[in-house]
C-alpha cells in the first residue's frame, strides 16, 4: 500500500531559514534588498531584486574579494565588513542601484555588529538605506582601532595574532590599510 507524502506549507520556516512575515514587509517596500549573511570565515553581501519568477541577484560580493585590494587581515572582522559594505555599495551604484533595504535574515540584530558594519559601509559609499544611528558601529571600531589596542596589550601573551605574523602583516597597521583599501575600492 502506497503512503502519501506529508506536505508542509512552510518548509523554510520550519528549517529556520526564512521569516516570512519579515520577508513580506521587506518585499512590499518595492526596493532592492541589501542581503547580509555571516559564515565562519567570511561575510557575504548581495543586492537582491524581487521578481515574480524568483529573486534576482544584481550584485554579490564576498569579503575575501578584498584581498585583491590589499586587505591581508581577517575577512570576518568589523573592519572587513565595513570595507565589504563600501565595495558592494560602490558596485551597486555602478549598476544604477541607489537605495535599498537591509535584510539580515534570521540573524539577531545586535547593535554595532558586523552586519551593521556592512550597512555603514554601503551608506558611506553613497547608498540610501533606512537605518537608526544607534545600531551602527563607532568609527574607531570600523577602522580597527580596537584590534590595534588589543594587539598592544596581547603582545606579552604570546601567539594571539599568530596568523598575522605568519602572513607578515603588522596588526598595528590595520587602520592605515583600511583607509588605503577604501580609497582603492572607490577609485575602481
Amino acid at each position: 500500500m502506497k503512503k502519501s507524502k506529508t506536505y508542509s506549507k512552510y518548509r523554510r520556516k520550519r528549517e529556520g531559514k526564512t521569516d516570512y512575515r519579515k520577508r513580506l514587509s521587506i518585499v512590499i517596500s518595492g526596493k532592492p534588498r541589501l542581503v547580509v549573511r555571516k559564515s565562519l570565515t567570511r561575510i557575504i553581501a548581495q543586492i537582491v531584486i524581487y521578481d515574480e519568477k524568483g529573486d534576482r541577484t544584481a550584485v554579490a560580493v564576498r569579503s575575501d574579494a578584498l584581498k585583491k585590494y590589499g586587505w591581508n587581515f581577517s575577512f570576518k572582522n568589523i573592519t572587513a565588513s565595513y570595507l565589504l559594505g563600501v565595495f558592494i555599495g560602490h558596485m551597486a551604484k555602478k549598476k544604477g542601484i541607489k537605495d535599498a533595504v537591509l535584510d539580515i535574515g534570521m540573524n539577531k540584530p545586535v547593535p554595532g555588529s558586523r552586519l551593521f558594519a556592512v550597512l555603514k559601509g554601503a551608506i558611506d559609499s553613497g547608498m540610501t538605506i533606512p537605518h537608526s544611528e544607534e545600531i551602527l558601529p563607532s568609527k574607531e571600531r570600523l577602522e580597527g582601532k580596537h584590534v590595534m589596542d588589543y594587539a598592544k596589550i596581547a603582545k606579552d601573551k604570546g601567539n594571539q595574532f599568530s596568523n598575522y605574523s605568519k602572513n607578515k602583516v603588522n596588526v598595528e597597521d590595520i587602520s592605515k590599510v583600511c583607509q588605503e583599501v577604501k580609497k582603492k575600492i572607490l577609485a575602481s
